[in-house]
């Protein structure tokens, strides 16, 4: 096959394009979220073409996560202060159909509710034997499970006595870095969640109430660790919120 064929078959290429859901999703410039004046287009936006590149790499598998990076309370000499927890859950597409072999990520802050990031200067103790970053591959029905401790709520500055709601970053790749998905999971009833702007940017109850995980009685490790799962749906009516790539720096 010539060159100019293969040129001619990837200029007619469709790639999966993801619509941004604006009845659930938080506008890119949300007043109570002081942030997002800073980080929002000023603008038009430009569509990108996408080319095979996309899909072909990076390649993001099996080879790149080791056996015990789900496992954050063991990447240490000692083990982590805190409450040891257990998250677990699917990662499903819009029909309902598990994703395997999707490569999954989580940051957060320690038990205290400090990142060990230099841009954090909030005056609680850094714990030597936590870094709170994990990863780890979905198996053959879309499963992930990760081991960690309870993340704290801390003060961000955003307004008058502001404190973000203990929560959980997580990142799902795709199949290349350019279908890089960004959410957070939080705790059932947790008391900061009324005055808490990124977690209302989200403007659709029910889609808040998908980003909240679920306590696991049944798979807690007893005398040893609690459990909460938490499933995440790419797309469609019951879709994880998930932030714009711009903000996934953020708190």
């Amino acid at each position: 096959m010539s060159t100019d064929s293969i040129a001619g078959r990837a200029d007619r290429l469709l790639l999966p394009s993801y619509a941004r859901d604006d009845a659930s999703h938080p506008a890119l410039d949300t007043p109570e979220y002081k942030s997002t004046s800073l980080r929002h287009p000023s603008k038009p936006l430009q569509r990108l073409p996408q080319n095979l590149t996309e899909i072909t790499g990076p390649v993001l598998g099996h080879e790149r996560v080791s056996e015990t990076d789900h496992d954050l309370t063991i990447q240490h000499d000692g083990e982590p202060l805190g409450e040891r927890i257990l998250v677990s859950g699917r990662v499903l597409d819009s029909d309902g159909r598990t994703v395997p072999n999707t490569l999954v990520e989580v940051w957060q802050a320690n038990a205290a509710g400090r990142y060990r990031h230099t841009g954090d200067r909030h005056p609680a103790p850094l714990d030597p034997n936590f870094s709170g970053v994990g990863r780890c591959m979905t198996d053959e029905h879309g499963r992930y499970r990760f081991v960690t401790i309870k993340p704290g709520a801390y003060p961000w500055r955003n307004h008058d006595n502001a404190w973000r709601p203990a929560h959980i970053h997580f990142s799902l790749f795709g199949r290349a870095f350019t279908q890089r998905l960004v959410t957070q999971m939080y705790f059932p009833g947790d008391p900061l969640f009324y005055q808490d702007p990124i977690f209302n940017s989200v403007r659709d109850p029910k889609a808040r109430e998908r980003m909240i995980c679920e306590f696991d009685l049944d798979s807690t490790v007893p005398e040893w660790a609690l459990s909460y799962h938490f499933d995440i749906v790419l797309r469609g009516s019951e879709a994880t919120p998930f932030e714009d790539e711009e903000d996934d720096d953020d708190d």
